[in-house]
């Protein structure tokens, strides 16, 4: 017989009670969640993720998952003897890789990603840009300052994009028909190329292009850290532009913030940015007053 009194079962029934004004906030809104980094290459980790998805769906939140793969991808890559060009850090796609690329993000990830939520007892459907017209994307342009002569120099990488329209219907259709919609970030380009596309900029516009409630990316560090290391757990645009001055961000958080700001100023609500390598962390946010990570909002 269960003991009503016991403290286990109590504590549980007030987390839930807890949980009860952000169940009722978030209801038949939608969650854009990039998925990426060392989560997604350790299987208890992704475990964990496809039930905190599943949940979501379950309790009336519409989830959409974009995932990234360059890891992976590189390790085709290197398996099929495609060697790798990098400049400035970013990799040089051409023909040959970009074919790798989505027949790892297209075929292997998202299927796999796909099967996790399956196994945590959703349905999901796995698409990219491609499908039903979602994205459209455009070649991006980057330069680069000649150390010796100080001049910019245009740089060339390739069939990399970044999104120039997205058209939602499709995700509507999936997440109406009860299914969770998991994206590969491979797109078309108005010139019918094949375009690799960064998982965040495409989380980012695709959840800006929803109006979503919430934007996650999923990184491996625990959120947007002041000099002395502790969370900065909530940012707007002017405080992230001051961090970033001072050098108290630089690096790779650099374009993730970047990719929050225009999200938040394009429609959708906040972004978050937190630790994909703790358990749970995305329900952690959502649901508990404290939140795991660092929320970005406009204004």
């Amino acid at each position: 017989m269960v003991n009503p009194h016991d403290p286990h079962l109590l504590a549980k029934a007030e987390t839930l009670v807890d949980a009860l004004p952000y169940l009722q906030r978030y209801a038949g809104r939608t969650f854009v969640v990039k998925y990426g980094g060392h989560a997604m290459g350790d299987p208890d980790l992704a475990h964990d993720f496809a039930q905190d998805i599943v949940l979501l769906k379950a309790v009336g939140i519409n989830p959409v998952v974009v995932h990234g793969g360059g890891p992976q991808i590189g390790a085709m890559l290197k398996k099929v003897g495609v060697e790798s060009r990098f400049i400035d850090g970013l990799r040089v796609t051409d023909k040959a890789t970009a074919e790798v690329a989505e027949m790892v993000l297209c075929g292997a990830i998202n299927k796999e990603i796909v099967g996790w939520i399956a196994k945590a007892g959703g349905k999901a459907m796995g698409i990219s840009g491609k499908d039903g017209g979602l994205a459209i994307a455009r070649k991006v342009e980057r330069t680069s300052k000649d150390p010796d002569s100080n001049i910019e120099k245009v740089v060339d990488l390739g069939f990399v994009g970044e999104p120039h329209r997205i058209d939602t219907t499709v995700i509507e259709t999936i997440s109406a028909a009860g299914m969770i919609p998991v994206i590969a970030p491979i797109a078309p380009g108005a010139d019918g190329e094949t375009y690799n596309v960064n998982a965040d900029t495409m989380a980012g516009a695709i959840a800006a292009a929803l109006g979503a409630a919430r934007l996650f990316l999923l990184t491996d560090v625990r959120g947007v850290l002041d000099k002395q290391g502790e969370l900065l757990t909530d940012l707007r645009p002017a405080d992230i532009a001051a961090l970033r001055q001072d050098g108290t961000i630089s690096g790779g958080m650099i374009p993730k913030l970047e990719t929050c700001i225009h999200a938040v100023d394009a429609g959708c609500e906040a972004a978050v940015v937190l630790d994909g390598r703790v358990s749970h962390a995305m329900l952690l946010e959502i649901f508990t007053q404290e939140g795991a990570g660092t929320l970005i909002r406009a204004g």
